[in-house]
């Protein structure tokens, strides 16, 4: 027998539980599958049909999920936008998905009102509908990628239309990796039209969990967040825990964690200076996972076997992992590759079948074009993107490596590492720092963080240039490198030559 998974399942049995948490805000089940409900009829009213894609436009809070879980249970496709994004950027996605509608928030309402389409403020989508409800079938996402190497691309999988419910993968997953199940509090600060926190939450509402969340990441206000509603489970990207640690040891220390025991991340590397201090703060409760909004595999890998194979993310779970040399063929253990799973549904970017080409090898196997090998006992460490792997004099220098150790040094609040061109070794590695407020942006400085990673990097992999600016990063921690690169090649600005170093 079919186990079936919802909200509206759990509203029938409690009705009063307490789905979603937004600041003062509160939304019980009864509350999340009635105005799911109306506003999927109101969309099914207007002429939206199982495979058709919804877009929706807001920041954080309890309508985003509500909707959300509308077009969930119509079969529709749900189209996330960012709450900040302009005029050009929401046509873009309008246009490329080929969304029939549009519900937004009332801070979006300008920027919504430049398209054609059909919209709806999210209170109307969410109000009472007296139109008839069709059967309640499964719908699905679609994100689109973070566009950190060209315009973002769809991505959306084929829809089973079954029974509502009966999408249980993901929440199997989350209750044999992470424990969540009905009597988890899941804080998620972090905007939910990305990829991670938005599928999270939805799975948590599927099995009466509760979802607390932010209206934008503050630091104390996680923490306050984490006592107040005695969370069990959190979820971050590296940079969020990088500013927890930054706060003072006694604000840490004001408030009660003793509730938590299960802190997720992922979304981009995480310096391991960073984890081992939140290891060392909160215990061995941190579970990182690598996967990415393709869902093409997962990895996961707990506090006590990233201490035991640092830097490593884990192994496969419910998949294939394999790594490819440059001619197609499969790696041995401890051979650097790019990384490819196998075993998980097709993948396809939505308008761009050459994209969709390159991401598969020979075999089938799809890649989201990281770089890495994989220990004998089945651990994947990654490297980098293979788009930034820096082939200087013939060695092949990935940059992560170079940028933890950079971010390891006192002075160093962000860095990126990249290749320049150079005419006699094709390219060198150049180093991109964001200071601390103690560390001044001058050569001595240059000169001192230069020497430091002499000491731990071989000559081929220290930068020969280095320049201090402020790196701005996305809110799930990731670095536009790609036009950060491009720029430095056309146009660099002022830098230090590691003049000591150049002929290392």
């Amino acid at each position: 027998m079919t186990v079936l998974e919802h909200p509206g399942i759990v509203a029938a049995a409690s009705p009063d539980r307490l789905a979603v948490v937004f600041g003062e805000t509160r939304m019980r089940y009864a509350e999340l599958d009635r105005w799911s409900s109306d506003a999927a009829a109101r969309l099914q009213a207007a002429g939206l049909e199982p495979g058709d894609t919804v877009a929706l436009f807001a920041g954080n809070g309890c309508d985003f999920l509500a909707a959300a879980w509308a077009a969930q249970r119509s079969g529709l496709y749900l189209l996330p936008v960012p709450a900040q994004a302009t005029t050009s950027e929401l046509a873009y996605l309008l246009a490329d998905s080929g969304a029939r509608a549009l519900v937004h928030g009332d801070d979006q309402a300008a920027v919504a009102a430049t398209t054609a389409l059909q919209r709806w403020t999210l209170a109307e989508a969410l109000a009472p509908c007296a139109a008839p409800r069709a059967p309640a079938v499964e719908g699905g996402d679609m994100l689109y990628t973070s566009g950190t190497t060209g315009r973002p691309k769809g991505v959306k999988r084929a829809l089973t239309l079954a029974p509502l419910g009966s999408e249980t993968r993901r929440t199997a997953r989350a209750r044999l990796l992470f424990g969540l199940d009905r009597d988890s509090v899941l804080l998620s600060p972090a905007p939910l039209y990305h990829a991670a926190p938005l599928r999270f939450a939805m799975n948590l509402l599927r099995v009466g969990g509760t979802v607390v969340g932010l209206a934008r990441f503050d630091a104390e206000a996680a923490l306050a967040a984490i006592a107040a509603h005695r969370v069990t489970h959190s979820q971050w990207v590296p940079t969020m825990l990088a500013r927890l640690l930054s706060l003072p040891a006694a604000l840490r220390a004001a408030y009660d964690l003793s509730t938590h025991r299960c802190a997720i991340h992922a979304g981009a590397p995480c310096p391991p200076h960073i984890k081992r201090a939140m290891i060392e703060w909160w215990g061995p409760i941190l579970h990182e996972y690598y996967s990415g909004t393709e869902s093409l595999g997962f990895t996961h890998v707990t506090s006590a076997e990233w201490l035991a194979r640092p830097g490593t993310v884990g192994r496969a779970c419910g998949c294939g992992l394999h790594v490819l040399g440059a001619d197609g063929s499969e790696l041995g253990p401890d051979s650097t590759g790019t990384v490819y799973f196998s075993g998980t549904p097709g993948l396809a970017y939505h308008n761009a079948p050459e994209k969709t080409a390159a991401a598969h090898s020979a075999h089938g196997w799809a890649t989201m074009g990281d770089v890495g090998h994989v220990d004998v006992d089945g651990y994947l460490f990654l490297t980098d993107r293979a788009a930034f792997t820096i082939i200087s004099g013939g060695v092949n220098v990935y940059p992560r490596e170079i940028e933890d150790a950079l971010a390891a040094l006192p002075g160093v609040a962000d860095c990126a590492v990249f290749g320049v061109a150079d005419a006699d070794r094709g390219e060198v590695v150049m180093a991109v720092v964001q200071p601390t407020a103690a560390l001044p942006a001058t050569e001595a400085a240059a000169t001192a963080l230069l020497d430091a990673l002499s000491h731990v990097l071989a000559p081929a992999k220290r930068p020969r240039f280095i320049a201090f600016e402020t790196l701005a990063r996305s809110e799930t921690g990731k670095l536009d490198k790609a036009t950060l690169r491009a720029r430095w090649n056309s146009a660099p600005g002022p830098r230090f030559a590691a003049r000591a170093l150049r002929a290392a």
